[in-house]
């Protein structure tokens, strides 16, 4: 059967499935974990930028900045220590995102929401109140423990709360959340540096603090996976009615059966502690093992930490002051918001790869085009002609654009929607982990690249772009409208990965596989 007869089959399954105002109220409540991670991904760059934060915490940045006239252009914002200021979150997620696999699954999805807005509360109150780097730093590891565990929980909760037929769009709202908190960063950055007093960029670190409490207070109002509920040896009742209320229907027992099929196949005691995490590097989940790590580290090798999370010192690089610098990043903010939008009622229409294909066409074309226009108009002194600065804006746009309805939240969605139960909660934290480990070390290491590589930065980036996108076309096949419970199906029938495949009943697998551990008591 093809991967299209498999995904008829599974829509004309008997399940009913409607959009009831419990699942929109849950499915946002979850999805604002988004907001505390694009905050904290857009807030960055633009205080890295702002002369009262550097002259504070960084003055020998900002001493080189203003003074010294024979620095390259491309190099004036080359500081290790600055960049860790936005690799240290990152570095932390990895992590606790690992963390997160364990306590998702022991204690349930909601407790690890809660976790992570708790985590990010207390990171942006000593952010806003910091007197040294250190309490910088301290800041930015609590933030990234809140990261890591959002992360993870809030991708697994989606996946397993959303119908089949409509999860590319329930997903994309976690998109539009992260968007329009970078977004909100970028205006919150623009105001805040306005304050003469120079204390601006409090306002810009504390603010974090809102979208987290919002997410573990309302993980307090919004109900538990039946999936969760199911695993952790819960009442089957409790279970039924969750499922009830979320689809709008008492029709719910064919979808039941098959949550408690997959929950007995992958008990407790084969998915806690390092058991998962041990499982997961088996022959049978090689599909989905290298699926769910290279799409959030190909991410980054995308580009968007060059024009996404250093957008301002970028306009600040090609000659703009600071405030326009932060103005031109808002543009591009508003740009993604509004792509974002564009895609979420297409996304289960057009198919996860065709979005992969189209965005990866715009970073191509943009990223060369960008890179040229630096090669030819930006030397190491000087500023770029007005003229020119405006069409790499426009350029940048359509990057963000093109991002931002393939690269920014496929890679989010897709590996949330290929594991089996068994190592769901493990394949997202590995995934997550690696992915932020990549984005720390992209951070780290951005400023440097800009700095050595100058205008040659955006072609290493469109080359990898290239790349990538024919490693999606090759290995990645499509999963729109297809049933967690029924993805391994995809594989079975793909060119490559059906010889991976053991089609040995997956319940002897899990059997003979736990039998060499003790259960956790």
């Amino acid at each position: 059967m093809s991967a299209a007869g498999v995904e008829n089959n599974l829509l004309g399954g008997g399940h009913e499935e409607r959009i009831t105002l419990l699942l929109l109220f849950s499915c946002m409540v979850a999805a604002s974990g988004g907001l505390l991670f694009g905050y904290e991904h857009g807030i960055s760059g633009g205080v890295t930028s702002m002369e009262s934060f550097l002259k504070k915490f960084f003055p020998g940045v900002y001493a080189e900045m203003k003074q010294d006239s024979t620095t390259s252009n491309y190099c004036k914002f080359n500081s290790q220590i600055l960049t860790l200021f936005t690799s240290s979150l990152y570095i932390s997620g990895f992590f606790a995102s690992l963390v997160a696999s364990h306590a998702t699954t022991r204690f349930g999805r909601l407790f690890s929401m809660r976790v992570g807005g708790a985590f990010v509360f207390t990171g942006a109150a000593i952010g806003g109140a910091a007197i040294n780097v250190y309490m910088l730093i301290l800041s930015r590891i609590l933030l990234g423990f809140g990261v890591g565990f959002t992360i993870q929980s809030v991708s697994v909760y989606l996946s397993e709360t959303a119908p089949a037929r409509y999860r590319g769009a329930i997903f994309n709202i976690y998109d539009i959340c992260l968007t329009t908190a970078v977004l909100i960063a970028n205006i919150v950055n623009y105001g805040s540096q306005k304050i003469e007093a120079g204390w601006g960029w409090r306002i810009s670190l504390g603010a974090a603090a809102l979208p987290a409490a919002f997410l573990s207070v309302g993980a307090f109002f919004i109900p538990e996976t039946p999936t969760s509920i199911i695993q952790r040896g819960g009442d089957i009742n409790e279970a039924s009615k969750v499922l009830q209320r979320l689809r709008g229907t008492s029709n719910v027992g064919k979808e039941l059966e098959q949550l408690i099929a997959a929950a007995a196949e992958a008990p407790t005691s084969t998915t806690t502690g390092l058991r998962p995490l041990l499982r997961i590097f088996r022959r049978n989940y090689r599909p989905q093992l290298v699926i769910g790590i290279s799409l959030p580290i190909f991410q980054q090798l995308a580009g968007i930490n060059l024009i996404g999370v250093y957008a301002p010192v970028m306009f600040r690089t090609i000659g703009l002051k600071e405030s326009a610098s932060l103005l031109s990043a808002l543009v591009t903010r508003l740009t993604a918001t509004a792509s974002n939008l564009v895609a979420t009622p297409l996304i289960d229409r057009l198919g996860r790869r065709n979005f992969f294909f189209i965005g990866g066409l715009e970073l191509f074309v943009s990223l060369v085009t960008a890179g040229s226009i630096m090669a030819t108009h930006l030397g190491d002194h000087g500023t770029m002609q007005s003229q020119y600065a405006q069409i790499l804006l426009f350029v940048f746009c359509v990057f963000i654009s093109g991002f931002s309805w393939s690269w920014g939240p496929l890679p989010i969605l897709v590996p949330s929607e290929i594991f089996p139960l068994e190592v769901r909660s493990a394949g997202r934290s590995i995934g997550v982990a690696l992915g932020l480990l990549f984005t720390a070390a992209m951070s780290q290491m951005m400023l440097f690249l800009l700095c050595y590589l100058k205008w040659g930065i955006f072609f290493f980036f469109g080359g990898w772009m290239f790349l990538i996108t024919m490693f999606v076309f090759f290995f990645l096949p499509e999963t729109k409208g297809l049933k967690l419970e029924e993805m391994d199906q995809l594989w079975k029938q793909h060119w490559y990965w059906k010889k991976f495949v053991n089609d040995e009943p997956e319940n002897e697998r899990l059997l003979s596989g736990a039998a060499s551990f003790e259960p956790i008591k």
